[in-house]
């Protein structure tokens, strides 16, 4: 069977030069040229494939598939269900939508009602047609239904078209490339899709309770301006980077805890604040309250340490280095912040790009280099969700900032820190 366009009334026309935009639209046009079928499906098994789907329906009903068809004139009746392979997504539009799933699905969910066609990337040169209705479909379908366990892989994805590679924005972009590794998520996708659009709205609104545009607004301001992360931690960080200015190098533990203890009981006596409303006296805290925030600073020095301690051994942080700011924490993920608001529509891609560049440039004020921002991101990302178990939440991390630090195409090889 050929899944090639119908030929009538179509003289071959020879492609002109194309470059695949990711791994997997290379794979397919590669096979493709050689009629290779079998690895072209089987590629495509591995993958997410997209499809267009109605945006009100989506909204009133998230969890149901609402598909909308397309219409190619090479096809009998024009009626197609057109799919795309990542690489191939359009830019995000305020009203058109997508949502994915594995090639399999498309022949379970099929009705007679819908298209006899599916096109793979129509139009472009790793196009291909896929007759819909079984038994026809069984052809296909098979691949999906016997492609190995779709684990998720760490790794670096990058856009080869699509996606900016240097300059302001791509620098923006590589701030979050430890989330977009992890993720498995293409570094440099400015116009994000990312899990289609119902995934990105379930993403915002049951990890950042996130289900309007004002909302999404408001957590991007704040994580632009470095106020979603403990002041606490930047208290303690602040303090030896203090410490270090003042008296050189290396800040012993003890002393730092001592000075930490210093300046909090030092505060707690009380203190005259002048305003526009006014001078204001406040009177002296509490010495149970102020014992137990000196405990509580003191413990988390603790935990600083051993953290640092142990991303030098993972080779995160350099011999006698340790980490400035965990500023990094909400600048990287500011970074994906703008992104998820585009591909959930509470954003404009505009705005996207804005906020992108607005995390890269403070980024650059902040550390020293890419290294130096990596570990003031995993630090963040640690003392708020690890609790000194050094489990998923440091060690896929600390793997994602080996790729980003060994990959030859890894941004942060490519792209000047400052």
């Amino acid at each position: 069977m050929s899944f090639g366009p119908p030929s009538a009334g179509f003289p071959p026309v020879a492609p002109p030069a194309w470059t695949p935009p990711s791994e997997i639209e290379q794979v397919l046009f590669e096979a493709k040229g050689r009629g290779d079928w079998a690895a072209y499906f089987g590629a495509l098994a591995r993958g997410r494939l997209f499809f267009e789907i109605d945006k009100s329906g989506a909204d009133a009903t998230p969890r149901a598939t609402c598909a909308v068809f397309g219409y190619d004139p090479r096809v009998a009746g024009g009626r197609i269900w057109a799919v795309y392979t990542e690489g191939m997504l359009p830019a995000p539009e305020p009203h058109r939508v997508f949502d994915w799933n594995y090639l399999e699905w498309f022949a379970k969910v099929w009705a007679p009602s819908d298209p006899p066609m599916i096109v793979v990337n129509p139009g472009s040169p790793c196009e291909a047609f896929l007759p819909s209705a079984p038994p026809h479909s069984a052809s296909w379908a098979q691949y999906g239904q016997q492609a190995p366990a779709r684990k998720h892989a760490m790794r670096l994805r990058t856009l080869r078209v699509g996606g900016p590679l240097h300059g302001s924005v791509a620098h923006g972009l590589a701030c979050g490339a430890l989330l977009c590794v992890n993720n498995g998520s293409f570094w440099n996708a400015l116009a994000w899709h990312g899990t289609g659009y119902p995934g990105e709205r379930r993403r915002l609104s049951e990890w950042w309770g996130i289900t309007t545009r004002e909302e999404w607004q408001y957590h991007l301001r704040e994580l632009l301006a470095c106020e979603q992360r403990s002041s606490v931690w930047e208290f303690a960080l602040g303090l030896r980077r203090t410490i270090a200015r003042d008296f050189g190098g290396h800040v012993d533990p003890g002393y730092w805890r001592q000075a930490a203890a210093n300046v909090i009981r030092a505060r707690s006596d009380g203190s005259i604040v002048v305003s526009e409303d006014g001078v204001t006296k406040t009177g002296p805290r509490p010495e149970s309250e102020v014992e137990a925030r000196v405990e509580g600073v003191q413990r988390l020095i603790g935990r600083i340490t051993r953290y640092e301690a142990r991303m030098r051994a993972d080779g995160v942080l350099d011999e006698n280095r340790y980490v400035s700011s965990v500023d990094a924490w909400d600048l990287g993920r500011a970074s994906k912040m703008a992104r998820w608001g585009l591909g959930a529509r509470f954003g404009t891609l505009r705005e996207a790009e804005s906020a992108v560049v607005q995390a890269g440039r403070s980024a650059a004020l902040a550390y020293k280099s890419w290294q130096d921002f990596s570990a003031g991101y995993i630090l963040g990302r640690c003392l708020h969700f690890d609790d000194e178990e050094f489990g998923d939440w440091y060690q896929d991390m600390a793997e994602a900032h080996r790729i980003l630090m060994s990959d030859p195409g890894s941004p942060w090889l490519n792209i000047p820190f400052r």
